[in-house]
């Protein structure tokens, strides 16, 4: 299944579309927890950035099994939630290193605008964007592999 197959197949469109609506309430999630962790209780980016992590993937796994795949139920709600929960730390391997290597990246693009907005710091801005771009990254990534995994018994 590509991208493209998505867009011509009516009930992969809409699953493709309710799992984004449901990372979308993940990335909240995630960047929410990410930024309270960060500006609240100085917790660096990548801890916070797993800890968020996994609770958007608590988040995501429970809307995705009640509202994107209801029809998904021949499978054991743990074995399903176990491969979604291996598919999701496979993301996070992929998330970490864009964390670690994106955001002094992006700090040192920040920082060197000729204009600076108070509100948004450079540092708030290179964490989020780094953040945004992980999320997806591996917001593909898990749609595509969970709905041949996690969710092959859906037709």
């Amino acid at each position: 299944m590509t991208l493209t197959s998505i867009w011509r197949d009516p009930r992969e469109r809409t699953r493709f579309l309710k799992f984004a609506v449901v990372g979308t309430i993940g990335a909240v999630v995630d960047f929410g927890i990410a930024n309270l962790l960060i500006y609240v209780f100085d917790v660096n980016l990548v801890l916070a950035g797993t800890i968020s992590f996994i609770c958007a993937i608590l988040s995501n796994f429970t809307w995705n099994r009640l509202w994107t795949y209801p029809d998904s139920r021949s499978k054991n709600l743990v074995t399903q939630f176990i491969q979604f929960v291996v598919i999701s730390v496979m993301g996070l391997a992929i998330r970490v290193p864009i964390l670690k290597f994106g955001e002094p990246l992006l700090q040192r693009l920040f920082e060197g605008l000729p204009f600076q907005i108070p509100v948004f710091t450079p540092d708030f801005l290179a964490k989020n964007f780094t953040l945004a771009i992980a999320v997806i990254i591996v917001m593909f990534w898990n749609f595509f592999v969970n709905r041949y995994w996690t969710y092959n018994d859906v037709e």
